[in-house]
């Protein structure tokens, strides 16, 4: 699921993903989006949100793609893993974000 949101609180985007009990993950080669990893209650690698994220410092807009891994890739090299981009866990992990980042501003 993809979305945009403003950061108007101030905060540094790495905190502010810590804050919603997201870790960095990387920063993707192809086009330098930041990756933030959160497993599901319950431990585990697997399943686990994960987001690829791309902050405007000038205009302070959050551009998240969201989406839910529900296992590993399969095959050595290989990109593809069962993802969920859509459904009620992304729904709902989509609003909290949101919530979590009005209530700041």
């Amino acid at each position: 699921m993809h979305f945009t949101i403003k950061n108007n609180s101030g905060e540094n985007i790495e905190n502010l993903m810590r804050s919603l009990r997201y870790h960095i993950w990387g920063v993707s080669n192809e086009d330098k989006k930041t990756n933030f990893i959160r497993p599901l209650e319950g431990g585990g690698a697997y399943p686990r949100f994960h987001i690829y994220l791309q902050y405007n410092k000038t205009t302070k807009e959050v551009a998240l793609d969201l989406h839910l891994d529900q296992r590993r890739t399969v095959y050595e090299g290989a990109k593809a893993h069962k993802g969920d981009y859509e459904g009620e866990l992304v729904e709902k992990e989509t609003e909290r974000i949101k919530a979590f980042i009005q209530k700041l501003q």
